[in-house]
């Protein structure tokens, strides 16, 4: 990477609450916020559960009300997210800099919920009963909109929409805008609300998602040789991303660096990852190209590891091959049981925990991961574990065949 990008600032909204700080909680008491879905009945679908966000969760404390009336969930937690991350920077945006800093916020489904309200509307009352908000409400560009309305960044504004991997990807877009100079720093992130009927609807259809609705804290079981699906989270999480030298012109404290983002694409199947992980192998050997490390430097991956029969397997394939005789040596784990999996937020999310564990020394372990598959990999489970982490690489991977790995490392100055 051809400069120093670093992370100023960072929050999320999640089904265990605000905050990251209360989801590191979560992840390493194990309290996982999957339950019964409550915003619609689930009854006649195959999937009862999901991670849903508190609903009483209300952005006005923060966001001015007549802009929220005219937002989608997902922008809600988008937005709210990001400004907390905002704030928690000490980044101040004013005329001497509003055009510097951009806004880049990724989501997999955008308005999914706003699309379904709007079309029932449409076929009960007519067209002219349609909300003209419908098209600003549901589309994902929203989000990065609507924060730089409220906040006045004026720099890039755009979004990310690449499936289960946007908010990632958004990250990486965001570090690509800083490099090049069109921006200095970025509000970024990836937001989610997609927990609906018709995304629920599409997903049971698929065979994606965990159907084990008697027990649903123990639905999600990444790398267990019992696991049946993902289970559907919300939420968001946002960051602030900065080229180094404007970060300590203004005297932030960098949370952590990005010093290595890989991409690729499978080039394979609409849902099914490569069998091998050949497009997984070669989004994690990029990063560390990009880095210029090696797989013994890294001390933690967080995997996407969504429970999937086929998406764990070929992942695990993915990390063996890419650690070739250190395959048992790197410590690896998914947070999904407690978050869910939460679309284009989790890839943000994910990167959160990174950055907890590299400050904290624990690595959170894989909930419900009891008959590890496979068994040579060091999948952290039972308990959280102590260990010094400098360097962690996470990894989303979305349909379509959209791989990408970011390594974020300690800060030195």
């Amino acid at each position: 990477m051809n400069g120093r990008i670093v992370i100023t600032g960072i929050e999320t909204v999640s089904a265990v609450g605000n905050g990251l700080d209360t989801l590191w909680d979560a992840c390493l008491e194990g309290r996982s916020g999957i339950g019964y879905i409550t915003r619609f009945d689930p009854s006649e679908y195959k999937a009862h559960i999901g991670a849903e966000v508190d609903p009483d969760f209300d952005p006005t404390d923060r966001i001015d009300r007549k802009l929220m009336k005219r937002a989608d969930p997902f922008a809600m937690y988008g937005v709210w997210a990001a400004d907390v991350a905002l704030e928690n920077s000490g980044l101040v945006i004013d005329d001497s800099n509003r055009a510097e800093i951009g806004v880049l916020i990724g989501s997999g489904i955008g308005g999914m919920t706003t699309w379904e309200d709007q079309f029932e509307r449409l076929l009960k009352r007519g067209p002219d009963r349609v909300s003209p908000f419908l098209i600003p409400m549901m589309i994902i560009d929203m989000a990065s909109g609507m924060m730089s309305m409220h906040c006045g960044a004026m720099g890039p504004n755009l979004a990310v929409v690449t499936a289960c991997a946007s908010g990632a990807h958004a990250i990486a877009a965001s570090v690509d805008l800083i490099l090049v100079g069109r921006a200095r720093a970025m509000i970024t992130g990836g937001a989610e609300a997609g927990i609906s009927r018709s995304a629920l609807a599409g997903f049971c259809s698929a065979q994606a998602l965990s159907t084990r609705n008697e027990d649903p804290k123990t639905a999600c079981r990444p790398f267990d040789k019992s696991r049946d699906g993902f289970v559907m989270g919300e939420g968001a999480t946002g960051l602030v991303i900065e080229d180094l030298d404007y970060a300590l012109e203004r005297g932030a404290e960098p949370l952590a660096e990005i010093v290595g983002i890989g991409m690729s694409g499978d080039a394979h199947h609409f849902t099914e990852p490569c069998p091998e992980g050949a497009g997984a192998v070669l989004a994690m050997q990029n990063a560390l190209d990009d880095a210029g490390l090696t797989v013994e430097e890294i001390d933690y991956i967080n995997a996407h590891g969504p429970g999937t029969l086929a998406g764990d397997r070929s992942e695990a394939l993915a990390i063996r091959k890419l650690l070739g005789e250190h395959a048992g040596d790197i410590p690896i784990s998914s947070t999904k049981p407690i978050h869910g999996h939460m679309l284009g937020a989790t890839g943000p999310t994910e990167l959160g925990i990174c950055i907890k564990a590299i400050h904290e020394g624990i690595i959170p372990h894989t909930l419900n991961c009891e008959d590890p598959e496979p068994e040579d990999l060091d999948i952290v489970r039972g308990e959280p574990r102590e260990a010094q982490v400098d360097i962690a690489m996470s990894n989303s991977f979305g349909f379509g065949g959209h791989n990408i790995s970011i390594i974020i490392k300690r800060f030195e100055g």
